[in-house]
């Protein structure tokens, strides 16, 4: 049986006036939530609760940074340190972490950075890798992060293409003409958009991971993991399918609320048998209704990135959706 150890600490921001502090917490544990209130919203793979959902037997490593000022916390950060390896991770399992803030001036978020590198550097690691989220999230967020993390010698490991929807706009306004005729045949031929009940959920996985399969591909979850989320947060996990005249399953999507501006399609999959019809652009027309009608303002389409490469046709797809490109970024240092 293992020793589990944590510690943690609150420590003054070098170079940084007394209004800034860095609240430090090392443990196995997934690391508790900030003491002040953050002055950001936390997208969802940020919250406590679901980095606890990310198993990882090593050491974890949190930062906050409060603006003791205002009396809120104004950035964060969790680190995974990957045995063996002396490389820490954001994220460990989720589609990314890396730094989220307020509007933090940028000689503050580095000397936090710095922070993080010493900290990091005194538990043995030697490189540190962060995953960060589309540009779309958060323009002036992510141009100020990108910006200090080149000035503090990262690189650019991976630079993707993500595309996503405005929601305060019509679907149909900006399809390419042929998804348009594509979503008319669909509704000539009787297929709906619905939401399912999470009960189907083990049906759908096997319907999303013989669409997969079709394509030589393999969903990045198991089955016990998807249910484990959409358990643990209900209500920012959807089903949703497009169901064809006879009620057949024609397309299906993992939805999940990011935050309360962001749905992001996660798992969109349909039979080569529709590709005729191509339902998904219904399935996403469904999408945008359902985000719009709860007041997001993004609709994620993610990126276009295959193991090995870009996958081009479907970033023609997503452009032909009316898909709006950001970057997202991975970066690397040695520490």
């Amino acid at each position: 049986m293992s020793l589990i150890t944590a510690s943690s600490s609150l420590l003054p921001l070098p170079g940084a006036d007394d209004r800034y502090a860095v609240r430090q917490h090392q443990g196995e544990g997934p690391g508790p939530a900030p003491a002040l209130p953050p002055a950001y919203e936390p997208f969802l793979y940020l919250k406590p609760a679901h980095l606890a959902l990310q198993r990882h037997p090593g050491i974890r490593h949190t930062f906050y940074l409060e603006d003791q000022t205002a009396g809120l916390t104004v950035a964060q950060l969790q680190v995974v340190a990957e045995p063996g390896t002396g490389t820490g991770h954001s994220p460990w399992q989720a589609p990314f972490g890396a730094v989220q803030l307020a509007d933090v001036p940028a000689a503050v978020l580095e000397s936090f950075l710095e922070t993080v590198h010493a900290t990091l550097r005194a538990h043995g690691l030697s490189r540190l890798r962060l995953r960060s989220y589309p540009f779309a999230y958060d323009p002036a967020g992510s141009a100020r992060l990108t910006h200090v993390l080149r000035r503090l010698g990262y690189a650019v490991e991976l630079a993707e293409l993500n595309n996503h929807l405005a929601l305060n706009s019509s679907f149909e306004s900006r399809l390419h003409p042929s998804e348009r005729r594509r979503l008319q045949k669909c509704r000539r031929h009787g297929f709906v958009f619905e939401q399912e009940p999470p009960l189907l959920l083990p049906l759908a996985y096997d319907f999303l991971a013989r669409c997969r399969e079709e394509k030589g591909q393999q969903l990045s979850l198991p089955l016990e993991r998807l249910q484990e989320l959409f358990v643990a947060f209900p209500r920012q996990h959807f089903l949703f399918s497009v169901r064809d005249a006879a009620g057949q399953w024609a397309a299906l999507t993992v939805a999940i609320q990011v935050s309360s501006q962001v749905l992001y399609n996660f798992y969109p999959a349909s039979p080569l048998a529709f590709n005729g019809f191509s339902p998904v652009v219904m399935l996403n027309e469904g999408l945008h209704t359902f985000g719009r009608a709860n007041g997001m303002q993004l609709l994620d389409l993610g990126t276009s990135t295959l193991p090995t490469g870009l996958n081009h046709s479907l970033l023609q797809f997503k452009r032909h959706l009316g898909g709006v490109l950001s970057l997202k970024l991975t970066f690397a240092k040695q520490l």
